[in-house]
């Protein structure tokens, strides 16, 4: 385990079993100021909403935006995915993509090299505003898979750089050496800490080299006091939230599968963490959100964006 302690965290992702398939919980009372989801995965959230409501792209973003949620960023972990989340922001003006292979994918794959060949392609894309979501994951791969991941990673960074877009990192079990490998290489101007899952000590790590940490439905879950923790370490600045749907529904609905519109009850525990007006973390999280990904309403990064 690493010394920076460990929270529950999504395991790599494939769709509920049917068996598993559970309904959809009501929607919250919206927020009072729009924010964004900056990490969902509206293919599998739809695969696993069993109906309830949502079964096409348009129908998750109209639920999210009634409850203020009303922008999203999709996110690809391996080549069709990638391909799709691509294809939907092209398509919808509320969705961004980001495109990538999972650290779970690069160890499965027979040609890695023309893996990373398309996911940079598909990066050229103006929606495409983010590498991700890439990074190490000792949950799911053992030590055998590690190497492949270890290049893969390597080799996003290289990407995210050549690219200038925001790196969203996935890290399981692996804080000490994705800090490791990001110190060595050099991080790209933007790094994202997805579904941030370390305690305070790693969270002013990664502040400390300028990283915006994403926090998860996890952090509602009654034994996540540590990660609770590091939210109240993290500068609002530095601050963004997610789904990473349909995983880590937050609290009182774990278990049942997760969507952006069940946002404000993360923001709301955020909030209550960090003692601050709801209000003002909504505005900060939305103007953070657009910092790291660029203008939902434009097909170009602003200028001077990382």
């Amino acid at each position: 385990m690493s010394k920076w302690g460990v929270a529950e965290t999504a395991g790599y992702h494939a769709p509920m079993s049917t068996s598993r398939r559970k309904a959809l919980p009501p929607s919250p009372d919206p927020l009072p100021i729009p924010v964004p989801d900056s990490h969902t995965h509206l293919d599998l959230t739809l695969a696993d909403a069993d109906g309830g409501g949502l079964t096409t792209v348009a129908e998750a973003v109209d639920r999210a935006a009634a409850t203020g949620i009303d922008r999203m960023v999709q996110i690809g972990i391996d080549v069709p995915s990638s391909r799709w989340a691509a294809s939907v922001a092209a398509e919808h003006p509320a969705v961004l993509a980001t495109v990538a292979l999972h650290p779970n994918e690069a160890p499965r794959l027979a040609d890695l090299d023309a893996a990373l060949r398309e996911i940079e392609s598909l990066a050229a894309s103006a929606r495409v505003r983010g590498i991700g979501e890439t990074g190490l994951d000792y949950y799911r791969t053992g030590v055998d898979g590690r190497a492949a991941q270890h290049e893969s990673f390597r080799a996003h960074v290289g990407l995210a750089k050549r690219a200038g877009k925001a790196l969203v990192i996935h890290d399981r079990e692996a804080h000490d050496d994705v800090l490791r490998v990001l110190d060595a290489v050099g991080a790209p101007d933007t790094v994202v800490m997805h579904c941030f899952s370390g305690d305070e000590d790693f969270a002013r790590e990664c502040v400390r080299r300028g990283y915006v940490l994403s926090f998860a439905g996890n952090v509602t879950f009654a034994n996540a006091g540590a990660l609770r923790d590091a939210a109240r370490a993290t500068p609002l600045g530095q601050l963004m939230v997610e789904t990473d749907a349909p995983f880590l529904t937050p609290v009182p609905y774990r278990g049942r599968p997760n969507a952006s519109y069940l946002v404000p009850l993360i923001v709301r525990v955020l909030a209550e963490a960090k003692g601050v007006d709801i209000a003002e973390l909504c505005a900060s999280l939305s103007a953070t959100t657009e910092r790291v990904f660029g203008p939902w309403t434009s097909d170009d990064r602003p200028a001077g964006t990382p």
